[in-house]
């Protein structure tokens, strides 16, 4: 045995992991997004907390408190947890491990197995200190930490990315609950307007110079604007219900700290972007698709290491006694000193149906990489054109309500003067609500493809104050 303790620690000396080195894949070359000419600035980077950039204090308390309690981001920090656990546990194999063990027992012998007659119990006590080492001749164990630390880092970064996404929904939906809450004011002024246009036609029938007809029309048209203010009152309660619940709240929990309305957000000009080597730098979600590559990488080396023999070190130092003898006396010890093998080479083909597995495994992570990669570009190169032409939209529908709005004053005026009649000013109303919905509708989608543009990014730049709320 002694002979053999040189002989193992020669070999360990010598000995490297086996598998593949891993090596992180190549970025992508792209100078920047086809996109971004328009509405993005690619000379400033961003920071992670894009919520900070709008300039909205209720609006950062809100993603503030998702992040700390949302039940989905509590879920992911468990996971996170239990694959730190499982890290220590595989750097902890590394080393050596020393166990106590003890017993005590009695037997009762058969005739035949008695060295006396008298002697029909048997009774042995011992107590002992077990040390057991595995060196890592192949790299199994330094491969299986290397897959561990992979793995944690895939898991933290899964975590940031759901962190995000938290952010950019809460960000979204505090910005549709404020174009929900237009929306409903736009309701409730469309019913004024038809309601001012209905008291001028009972007027003029009232004077003689009207229609029974055109009363009715108008009434009809009233009693339509003011279905649709229960609509959007419902609207803005489902979207507080929703914001309370990403925060980790019950759904009614922010209806009166919301009930306020507040004007939609001021959009900027331009976004400030990265270049696309940078954006995908940042984004956790590649960092996590990186980082799992990694740990499949390291794997193949886990299953390649099982086509060479595994050695243990062991070592025994304890005490054995009988029924009147004293554990801790000197007679009482024993020792030992062992070397263990264990190599599965009549298995061969079976060791390498695994390494192929890992093989198949490693080539699955780096497809799901390089989509992921994909996918982030088009998500970037997607959200810039959403808010690029919802910006020039909106720009199209707030001249058209104003010219809608002109065009009702002047179709009014017309109708008192017995020029018109009741239907060209009932045509125009229509005109000047439907753009009014429309133009709010347009600057929710603009607020959220900002948002949408943001997450993309991972990031997002500080805005000045100057630029705070107040979308025209």
């Amino acid at each position: 045995m002694h002979k053999l303790l040189p002989l193992a620690l020669s070999v360990m000396l010598t000995a490297c992991a086996v598998g593949p080195d891993y090596l992180a894949p190549e970025p992508v070359p792209l100078a920047g997004f086809s996109q971004a000419d328009a509405v993005a600035d690619q000379s400033q980077d961003s920071e992670k907390r894009f919520w900070s950039g709008f300039n909205d204090p209720q609006l950062a308390a809100l993603i503030d408190r998702a992040l700390a309690q949302n039940l989905d981001l509590q879920t992911l920090l468990a996971r996170y947890q239990g694959a730190e656990a499982l890290l220590r546990g595989a750097r902890r194999d590394r080393w050596p491990s020393v166990t106590l063990q003890g017993s005590a027992g009695e037997q009762r012998l058969a005739e035949v197995e008695r060295s006396e007659p008298s002697s029909d119990r048997v009774e042995q006590y011992s107590l002992g200190a077990v040390a057991s080492w595995e060196p890592d001749f192949y790299g199994r164990l330094q491969r299986a930490v290397e897959a561990g630390e992979a793995d944690l880092q895939a898991s933290a970064a899964d975590l940031q990315a759901l962190q995000v996404t938290i952010a950019g929904q809460v960000a979204s939906g505090y910005f549709t609950l404020r174009g929900q809450q237009q929306l409903l004011a736009v309701a409730e002024q469309n019913v004024d307007l038809q309601q001012q246009s209905l008291d001028i036609v009972t007027a003029r029938l009232d004077a003689g110079r009207g229609t029974e007809f055109d009363r009715v029309r108008a009434q009809a048209q009233l009693d339509a604007l003011r279905a649709a203010v229960p609509q959007r009152q419902a609207d803005v309660q489902l979207s507080l219900h929703r914001l309370a619940v990403l925060t980790g709240q019950p759904p009614a929990a922010l209806n009166q700290q919301l009930a306020e309305a507040r004007p939609l957000l001021a959009m900027r000009a331009r976004i400030p972007v990265a270049t696309p080597a940078e954006v995908l730098r940042r984004r956790p979600d590649i960092q996590a698709a990186e980082r799992r590559l990694a740990a499949a990488t390291a794997r193949i080396g886990v299953a390649t290491a099982d086509l060479f023999p595994r050695f243990t070190l062991g070592a025994l130092l304890g005490s054995v006694v009988g029924s009147d003898g004293d554990l801790f006396s000197a007679g009482a010890q024993s020792r030992a000193v062992t070397l263990g093998i264990d190599w599965t080479f009549l298995d061969v083909e079976g060791v390498r149906a695994r390494i192929a597995a890992a093989d198949a495994t490693g080539a699955e992570r780096l497809a799901q990489y390089q989509q992921t990669v994909l996918l982030a570009l088009e998500e970037t190169e997607n959200g810039l054109v959403r808010y690029r032409h919802a910006r020039e939209r909106g720009r199209w529908l707030q001249a058209s309500s104003e010219a809608a709005q002109a065009a009702v004053d002047q179709a009014r005026l017309r109708y008192e003067q017995g020029y018109i009649e009741y239907f060209e000013v009932l045509d125009a109303e229509q005109q000047l609500t439907a753009v009014r919905s429309d133009l709010v509708q347009s600057r929710i989608e603009a607020a959220t493809a900002m948002v949408s543009v943001y997450r993309s990014l991972a990031g997002a730049p500080p805005v000045p104050a100057a630029q705070g709320h107040g979308m025209p």
